[in-house]
């Protein structure tokens, strides 16, 4: 399972987080928990619809108390630490900052859909909203997307159309 999941759902966190090394962390969890109940685990329909829910779970529990941390920091109570990341492409790095200004639940439906190659369903599904909500996220995810990369044919990139003017 590990082999054939592990990188496509560290993929799909690091969309969601803009940070390799949490997204690894919080695919890693994942794993940890389902070995931790291997009865349980052995009991699901979809183990990797499963690990992706937990996964994502975790860093959102780690993100709230990063803000608690930033806000503990910019008190003056407590020194930050510099961060470390892969060498990333420009195109790479550009995606991921204009994912993340999109807001969480967009975020998280663009990622799943287009990412993680996921069905409209599937998405709704491990998101616990429904089908109209994520095409609706999706619609403005991409609208949003094409706004942030400010390249020429980014629309085409986003949407998955061309535009002949």
């Amino acid at each position: 399972m590990y082999a054939a999941s592990a990188a496509r759902l560290v993929a799909q966190l690091f969309a969601v987080t803009a940070d390799y090394a949490e997204a690894q962390d919080a695919v890693q969890e994942a794993f940890v928990r389902a070995l931790a109940r291997p009865g349980r685990f052995r009991q699901v329909d979809n183990p990797e619809a499963w690990l992706r829910t937990v996964a994502l779970n975790v860093a959102r529990s780690r993100f709230r108390r990063r803000i608690r941390l930033d806000r503990l920091i910019r008190s003056g109570r407590l020194a930050g630490a510099e961060r470390d990341g892969p060498e990333l492409s420009p195109d790479h790095v550009a995606l991921v900052a204009a994912l993340q200004r999109l807001p969480r639940a967009t975020r998280e439906t663009v990622v799943l859909h287009h990412i993680g190659d996921l069905p409209v369903a599937e998405v709704a599904a491990a998101l616990g909203c429904s089908v109209g909500a994520v095409k609706t996220r999706l619609v403005r995810g991409r609208q949003a997307l094409a706004g942030h990369l400010a390249e020429p044919g980014a629309e085409q990139f986003v949407t998955g159309r061309s535009n002949p003017h």
